[in-house]
């Protein structure tokens, strides 16, 4: 799985769970449900929600009659949390490594690296503003201002 879709199926699956009321073992959502609805493998949903269990986002039991569950109301689980759990970052690039002896080359992947950085953490200051809770609600404050992006395949 790319890492660019590791933080979208993670959202999409604690919003599920959320949805779902699984917030017990006997109410766990199994990968495959999870799978069907993003829709994606179960295999990618297992390996996402390894993730966000290590990080005490949700817990999960193996098997058959096995799922995952939310440890803590979806009020309380922040997107930048998400983003963490999954070894994410607002990826938007890399600066290439330049050529030897160009003083440009030798400047501007520093300056770029920062620029990325600046622009990674204005993403995790937007994300840590939005929760699980509000990408169920139907126009939620925290979003009111925001168009899907236009590259993203929105749902009618």
């Amino acid at each position: 799985m790319s890492d660019s879709q590791r933080f979208p199926v993670a959202a999409h699956a604690l919003a599920y769970m959320a949805h779902k009321g699984a917030f017990s073992p006997a109410q766990a959502a199994p990968s495959a449900l999870l799978a069907a609805s993003v829709p994606t493998n179960p295999v990618v949903v297992r390996r996402v929600t390894a993730l966000l269990a290590k990080a005490g986002l949700i817990a999960t039991r193996p098997g058959a009659t096995g799922g995952s569950w939310l440890l803590r109301q979806p009020e309380d689980i922040r997107l930048d949390e998400v983003l963490k759990a999954v070894n994410g970052c607002a990826h938007i690039g890399s600066p290439p490594a330049g050529a030897k002896g160009c003083p440009i080359s030798e400047h501007i992947p520093r300056q770029v690296g920062k620029a990325l950085t600046a622009a990674d953490e204005a993403a995790t200051e937007a994300l840590s503003k939005i929760t699980i809770a509000d990408l169920l609600d139907e126009n939620p404050v925290s979003l009111a201002a925001y168009t899907p992006h236009a590259s993203c395949p929105v749902a009618a």
